[in-house]
Order: structure tokens, then C-alpha cells, then sequence
């Protein structure tokens, strides 16, 4: 820490614990504790029970959450291919074609999401390119936000490889393609995997271009947990949001231990 004194440590612990009690945990103790609420009338709930959980595991719920986890990884991969090649291409590009390159990848993180969702959906719901209706324009939008995220990882890291393994490989005769492959892309596995981790957390939760394109047969879990709201059911919402930051921490903590054995090669 940047403070050296045991008065100023404790001085930060204290606002740290301020800070982040009432705006950070307190609102996912309450979620937690109302997923388990048969009622909740008073202060504090009340008849807890774990029937939510039976419901948000089960029927639409289970498949949601399946939906969800195939299209944040679908969309966190093809995000992760187009991310790393933009920015290994905008790297060999000059400054100004490099700026222009970095503007349009951070576009679509610049406008409101549902501005995305209605520009996905006017393009591809007429031919050559029909897509509405399907499953595909919903991984699409996804693909299209979260993308500037995975550009923006490896394009921090890319200035940070050391030339001299590329050059080492080239001398010896390896191809560019060889030199990319079994190099570049291996010193660059830390920053893909946490870009990894973090388009596919933001896939999870991504609800308002969703809304705008999700076919009936490809209900994501946070359109679920938004129909469970909006008919009442606050504590059947709860348990599938609980289920949602649950199955979205298990793959990330996934990807960390990824990343850190990466770290070590």
C-alpha cells in the first residue's frame, strides 16, 4: 500500500468497509437471503425454504441457464479470435490507422447496448444475411459488445512482448505463421485468458440488446430472472440471479487457475 502508517492503513480499512458493505455486499446478502424467503414482510425474511432453488434448476430455468452459458462462450471465443487479431494487426499499423482501428472496436461500448441490439437487429433481418429469429443474432450482439474488451486486453499486452523470442524463432527459420502460433500467442495466453474470463462475465449478464432479439426457443437466464421480476416472483428471480453469479464465478474461477498456470510457463 502507498500509506506507510498504521493510523492511515486502518483509516482506508475503515472507509474501504464502509464503502463497500452498503453499496457492494449488502445487495448481494439481500438476493441471497431472498432466494431462500417464503416471506418477507418484516425487516428481515421469514418461512425460509429452498424451493426457489427447485424451480431455478429445473424446466425453462435449467435450459436459460444453459442458453446462457453456450452463448457467453460462443460469443467470449469468437470475441477472443477478433479481438486478438485486431490488435496484433493494429500493432504493425502506424498511430493514426492504429487510433482508428482502436475507435472502431471501443464503438460498440460507447453507445447503450440497445442501441447495438437495434443495429444488429435492422442488419440481419433482411437478405443476403438473415439471421432474426435465430439463435445466431442473439450470439452476435453479444460477440459485437464484448469484443472491444478482449481488443483492448491484448492490445495492452502486445507492446509488453519481449522481440527478442520472435526474433530468436525467425533466425532459426520459423514462418510467420509458426513464429504466431508457438510464440506470440503463448506469451500472450495470461492477457487472452483474462480477456476471456471477462467477455464471457459480461455475455452472462447482458439483458438489454437481448430483450431486443432473443428468439422464443433461446431465452438467456437474465431474461428469465427479468420475466420472474416482472410477474412478482421477486424470490424465484432472486434464486436464478444466484444461480447466474454462481455459474458465472465457477467458470471464471475456472479460467483464473487457467490463467495462473499460464502465468508460471
Amino acid at each position: 500500500m502507498l500509506v506507510h502508517s498504521r493510523t492511515g492503513k486502518w483509516t482506508l480499512w475503515v472507509l474501504f468497509l464502509l464503502l463497500f458493505l452498503p453499496l457492494f455486499a449488502l445487495p448481494l446478502f439481500v438476493i441471497l437471503a431472498a432466494s431462500f424467503a417464503g416471506h418477507w414482510s418484516g425487516v428481515l425474511p421469514s418461512d425460509f425454504t429452498a424451493a426457489h432453488y427447485t424451480a431455478a434448476t429445473r424446466g425453462e430455468s435449467l435450459q436459460a441457464l444453459i442458453t446462457s452459458l453456450v452463448t457467453a462462450v460462443t460469443a467470449s471465443l469468437l470475441a477472443l479470435a477478433v479481438g486478438t487479431w485486431g490488435a496484433l494487426g493494429a500493432h504493425a499499423l502506424p498511430r493514426p490507422l492504429r487510433r482508428v482501428l482502436d475507435a472502431l472496436f471501443v464503438l460498440p461500448v460507447a453507445v447503450p447496448s440497445v442501441v447495438v441490439g437495434l443495429a444488429v437487429l435492422v442488419a440481419f433481418s433482411q437478405p443476403p444475411v438473415l439471421l432474426n429469429g435465430t439463435r445466431w443474432i442473439v450470439i452476435l450482439a453479444h460477440t459485437v459488445l464484448v469484443t472491444a474488451f478482449a481488443y483492448q486486453s491484448v492490445s495492452a499486452a502486445v507492446p509488453r512482448l519481449d522481440p527478442a523470442y520472435e526474433q530468436a524463432a525467425a533466425s532459426l527459420g520459423a514462418r510467420p505463421a509458426y513464429v504466431l502460433w508457438r510464440v506470440r500467442l503463448p506469451l500472450l495466453l495470461p492477457s487472452l485468458t483474462a480477456a476471456a474470463g471477462l467477455c464471457f462475465a459480461l455475455s452472462m449478464g447482458e439483458l438489454s440488446a437481448t430483450m431486443m432479439l432473443y428468439p422464443p426457443d433461446w431465452v438467456p437466464l437474465p431474461v428469465q430472472i427479468y420475466a420472474a421480476t416482472d410477474r412478482g416472483s421477486l424470490f424465484t428471480g432472486s434464486a436464478l440471479a444466484v444461480v447466474l453469479m454462481a455459474a458465472t464465478l465457477l467458470v471464471l474461477f475456472a479460467v483464473a487457475r487457467i490463467r495462473t498456470r499460464a502465468s508460471y510457463r
